[in-house]
């Protein structure tokens, strides 16, 4: 299979990382949370080439995660600005920033801290269970086959290797 051909896996992994799926990508994605907007702005802190810039931007943009917006009609400007669905990616960031700060701060802590807002205390993110609000890890969750996965029969479990 080639990589172009990925996202028409039935597969949700495989699926996203068609789209967000390399490094410049996702770097774009995290620089616009924290407010980068701008072509030259990503381009001067990311120090990428303009040419592969151009490429990630427009292929977010064809995604839905970022869309263009006008800043000046003359010369004509655009700044890049989330959309819902660039939006929704927050908790994947959020996750790739614990396991980062977990095993690769080479001993010497989170670069970034994180505050909540409403109760004002700094937080590490944690993936909870939507239903009973307890903490889910690889142990304890069990995938089944859904409804988009080829011949699906429901609640069949996924079997091992």
């Amino acid at each position: 299979m080639k990589w172009q051909d990925v996202g028409e896996m039935p597969c949700s992994v495989a699926r996203a990382l068609s789209v967000i799926g390399d490094r410049w990508t996702m770097m774009i994605v995290r620089n616009a949370f924290i407010g980068i907007r701008r072509f030259d702005d990503f381009q001067s802190i990311l120090g990428m080439t303009r040419h592969v810039l151009a490429d990630r931007l427009n292929r977010l943009v064809e995604s839905d995660i970022l869309k263009k917006v006008p800043y000046l009609e003359k010369p004509p400007r655009y700044e890049y600005r989330l959309t819902k669905k660039g939006m929704d990616l927050y908790p994947i960031i959020l996750a790739l920033t614990t396991w980062g700060d977990k095993w690769m701060d080479q001993g010497k802590g989170a670069p970034i801290e994180y505050f909540h807002q409403q109760c004002g205390y700094k937080f590490t993110p944690t993936m909870v269970c939507s239903e009973c609000g307890e903490p889910v890890h690889a142990k304890n969750v069990t995938p089944m086959i859904g409804p988009g996965f080829p011949g699906y029969a429901d609640g069949d479990p996924i079997k091992s290797a």
